[in-house]
Order: C-alpha cells, then structure tokens, then sequence
C-alpha cells in the first residue's frame, strides 16, 4: 500500500481529480468530511443512544455522542503525531503531493467521529438484539428465501456494517450519502470484509465485517481507489486494513477503556480507592502529586487522572504504529496497536474491572433487557407491515403503522433482503427513548 494513493481525497460520484496541493486549506477536504458528519442526522441521534448506562438521565455519564466526540479528539492526536512522522519519513508526500501532518488528524478525526454513527439503540445489546430476532426469533422463517451472506448479515447484524452504509447509501435526491473522502471511509473500515466466512484468521481486520451485501460495490470501489490489498483468495471479498483504521481502532480503545472507567467511578460503581489503584501504574511518570493532593474533588481527581493515563496511551500507540509502518503498508500486522502496548496488562486490568462492576451491574442488565423486548417488538411489527404492504395484503393496523415511519424510511424496497435490512437500519437509527416511545405505541395499538 502507498501513502499518495490511501490519502485519496476522492469521493463518491467524482469524475475528476481532487489532488492535495491544489486544495484550498480554508476549507480543507478531509475537514468537510468532519462537518458533514457533525450535521448529520444520524450523527445527531448519538446523544440519545446509550454509551455505559442505557437510557440513563445522568448528566456525566457518556452518551455515544460525547464518546464519538471524544474518540474524534484522541484519534486527531494520534493522527497529528504519526503523520508528522510518516512525512520525516516520506517527504516526498509534502513537497510533491502537498500532505501535511494536520491531514492525517483529520482523516482520523472525521473517521473516528463516524465510528459508532451505525449502532443501534441500547449498546452493544442492540445489535445482539436485531440478530438473534432472526437466529431464535421470528425472523426465523424468512431464512429459506435470502443466501447465506445476506442471512450472515442479518443474524450478526453489525454496527460497523450500518455505519458504511449509512455514510455511503444513496436515497433519493441524495447521491452517495454523506460524500466522504475515500480516505476518511478506509480509516473508518476496521473491518474490510463481507459477513462469511466468519472469523476466517486470526487477524484483526477479520475479527466481524464491515459492510452489507447490498453495499458491496461501492466497497469494492473505495478499497481498490485506496490500493488497499486484498487478503482472501477465495470468492469472498477482503482486505487488509487502511493503515489509519489502526488509528481510530486505538482512539476508540483507549477512550472505552479509560473513560467508560471513569464513568463507572462517578457512578459510584467502582471505589475512587481503586481508580487510583489501577490509573497509577499508567500515569506514575507523568503525575504532579502535589497537584492531584491539592485538588478537592473526586470528580476533578479522576479527571486528572484520566487526562494523564490518555496522554500515556496516545503516545504508545504512535510508537507502537510508527515502529511497525513498514509491516502495516504490507498488510502484514495483524493486531490492534493496543494489543502491543505496554501498558496492555493495565488495561486488561481495567477492562476487567469495568465488566464486572459496570457493564455487569444490575441497572445495565435490566435496562439491556427492556432494550432487548423494544427492539424485538419494532422488528416484529414494523417487518410485518412492511412485507405485508409489498405483497399487497396490508392491515389497516399496517397502513396507520408505516405512516408514522420517517419520510426517508417511507420508500419501497424490491427484494426481501432489502425490506428487511431497511427495517432493521430503521430501527438502527432511533435513539433509545425514541424506540421506547415507537414500541410503547405499537404496543397500545396492537
């Protein structure tokens, strides 16, 4: 893989070249991807859609909007220090090309403000949630009338997956959805790969899939725009990753690790005893003691503390990417930076901690299970009404449902898989109280 051609400020639909030395820097491409996420709807759902705590009324507790934001802040760090590096490296990049450092931050920035832009409501259970409606719901019988990669899609129904196709889909009036650079799309592809076969290495980059089999075109398109190389010999389409995918990966890392820590500690599910026991060990040559005994609060304690263990972990994971670019442009490193950290013991630790005393506690587990009976009850109908309206045996119950669908919903789907993939994206995109509101509804209703 080459630099000149993964930073291709391309996007979709164009029919000429955007090259770097003839951008104008006040208003920067890469940067216009970063705004158009900003503004967008989907972009905009995030602050209601559960980080931690599902459906919390906390004020300090994250949001998927405040850790998108968040992750887009370390990501543009990440980004500024190894493409500082990459041109002392390649220089040829600034003085032919015109690249500089601040390009690569914002490659990482926009991509990591659009990394979770594709999950459902309620967490990581919502998109379990949406695949076991098909695995062991009544989603079951439409199994016989998809193939196997378009059933693969739906019983691992896949944040990453939705969030290409939400930045990427056409609808009618808008070409292209947001119209990214194709650089911005492969830093944000961390897993270049189609939904079968499952798992097929122990590679990062094969770890889930990251785009439906109705997006598989224009996927083709951005990975061979970016020379990204392919990794699979069989029919199936894969590639190793866009080397600033490791980047947003690492932002995400980090921030989840340490932050959703902190909350818990705010939360008063994990001892600020412990916080200090476990931040310590990454912070301890960066610390100001006299400065963290002189501060009052808790809160402002942790802070300080998260603040430093970030610091600690930008500047290992530039390390970890600068020492290892040669092996990640040959599609040879096949681990998240973080995994080679040297502090991957301490985050363990951490990440232990916080399962057992956070993702675990009881006010998640019984929110995950009202989010579990929400979505399960918005497949159920809204599917049925759907198909039944297609098929032209619609209920009258189905025509009053389908009004109340969002215009930009509200369009006709020609095969099965369609149908049911525009449900579930749907679904995908109400924030949590807006499902709560929908299957409230519904449930009247009915």
């Amino acid at each position: 893989m080459k630099w000149e051609q993964l930073l291709s400020l391309k996007r979709q639909g164009d029919t000429s070249k955007r090259l770097r030395k003839e951008q104008d820097d006040t208003r920067l491409g890469f940067e216009v991807d970063y705004d158009r996420v900003i503004f967008s709807a989907a972009f905009r759902s995030l602050q209601d859609k559960t980080q931690v705590i599902p459906l919390s009324k906390t004020d300090f507790v994250h949001t998927r909007l405040t850790h998108s934001l968040e992750v887009s802040v370390v990501g543009r760090s990440l980004g500024r220090l190894v493409g500082k590096k990459i041109l002392e490296k390649y220089p040829y990049l600034q003085e032919i090309h015109g690249y500089q450092a601040n390009d690569f931050g914002a490659i990482v920035a926009a991509a990591a403000l659009a990394h979770d832009i594709g999950n459902p409501p309620f967490g990581h259970s919502g998109e379990k949630a949406i695949g076991e409606y098909f695995s062991i719901g009544n989603g079951q019988k439409f199994k016989e009338q998809l193939s196997e990669k378009e059933w693969q899609d739906l019983i691992d129904f896949e944040g990453n997956a939705n969030g290409f196709s939400i930045l990427t889909s056409s609808r009618p009036g808008v070409e292209g959805g947001l119209r990214l650079t194709y650089a911005t799309l492969g830093a944000f592809m961390k897993y270049p790969k189609e939904s079968l076969p499952k798992k097929p290495t122990t590679n990062i980059a094969d770890k889930k899939y990251g785009f439906f089999q109705q997006d598989k075109s224009f996927f083709k398109e951005v990975a061979e725009e970016l020379g990204l190389k392919k990794n699979k010999e069989d029919n199936s389409i894969g590639y190793e990753r866009h080397p600033l995918a490791y980047l947003v990966e690492a932002a995400d890392d980090i921030c989840y690790t340490i932050i959703d820590f902190e909350d818990g500690i705010n939360l008063g599910l994990v001892s600020e005893d412990y916080a200090l026991e476990y931040l310590i060990k990454l912070v301890k040559d960066t610390i100001d003691t006299s400065k963290y005994n002189a501060l009052t609060t808790k809160e402002d304690r942790i802070s300080y503390l998260r603040a430093l263990a970030i610091g600690s972990l930008i500047n290992d994971a530039v390390s970890i990417f600068v020492e290892n670019e040669e092996l990640i442009l040959k599609g040879a490193f096949p681990y998240a930076l973080m995994e080679k950290s040297k502090y991957k013991a301490q985050m363990n630790d951490i990440i232990k901690l916080s399962v057992k005393n956070i993702y675990q506690s009881r006010e998640v587990i019984e929110k995950e299970i009202n989010g579990y009976q929400i979505i399960n009850n918005l497949l159920d109908k809204f599917i049925s009404a759907y198909n039944n309206e297609f098929e032209g045996k619609a209920t009258n119950f189905d025509q009053l449902l389908l009004k109340v669908l969002p215009e930009k919903h509200a369009i006709e789907k020609d095969t099965l898989y369609e149908r049911l993939l525009h449900i579930c994206q749907f679904v995908s995109m109400l924030t949590d109280g807006n499902a709560l509101i929908y299957s409230k509804m519904i449930s009247t209703k009915s």
